[in-house]
């Protein structure tokens, strides 16, 4: 059975045409088979995006000549968003998945930003010097916990110092145990949305 966290999906390709509109700005997405949410984008992404969107907006002097990673990128729905929200934010995306890694790069110049979508199981193809003030991710649950957990100490390890990190999560798929570990990393975890079962959470790096 073919999942949105294999690496090379044999699956035929089946590509629609998807529509978003956060922030008063409509996207349009190129979806297909074996990837994450292939038919909407869905609640918990969106509702990240939105936290994560206003969160940004209160540290203003925090956009200009800042990096953002979108940590398991899908089609690339979180990264493009947030680019063309935020023009000069530097935007990274990473997905083990090379089918949608390849949507994300085709879905940023059919939405007209540039972002730097590469294909990296969590972030082993990121330099280990690479650092970024903001990282987001709606991790893959399905892959298992240790691959979660992964993707919250590989975040950490690449945040700078006073950079912040969000993930989303629904009660029922471990949002409890993701704040517990999130303050184990980072030494606090804020609750920032609520909503249908789904948890925003945001740590922040402290600066050492």
């Amino acid at each position: 059975m073919a999942h949105y966290f294999d690496g090379d999906p044999v699956t035929a390709e089946n590509r629609k045409l998807i529509t978003y509109r956060v922030n008063g700005i409509d996207f349009e997405f190129i979806s297909d088979t074996s990837v994450f949410s292939r038919h909407q984008t869905d609640f918990g992404t969106d509702l990240m995006l939105k936290a994560v969107i206003e969160d940004i907006k209160k540290n203003k002097d925090r956009i200009t000549d800042r990096s953002f990673l979108d940590l398991g990128c899908g089609i690339g729905t979180v990264g493009i968003v947030i680019k063309k929200c935020f023009m000069k934010m530097d935007v990274t995306g990473v997905d083990v998945n090379s089918r949608a890694v390849g949507l994300a790069v085709e879905n940023a110049g059919y939405n007209g930003v540039k972002a730097d979508f590469m294909v990296s199981d969590v972030l082993d193809k990121i330099p280990e010097d690479k650092k970024f003030d903001y990282i987001a991710t709606n991790p893959p649950v399905r892959a298992g916990k240790k691959t979660v957990f992964a993707f919250y100490e590989q975040a950490y390890a690449h945040l700078e110092n006073g950079g912040s990190f969000y993930c989303v999560l629904q009660r029922k798929q471990g949002a409890p145990s993701t704040a517990s570990k999130l303050t184990e990393l980072f030494g606090n975890c804020e609750t920032l949305e609520i909503d249908g079962g789904y948890r925003v959470m945001k740590s922040v790096k402290d600066n050492v």
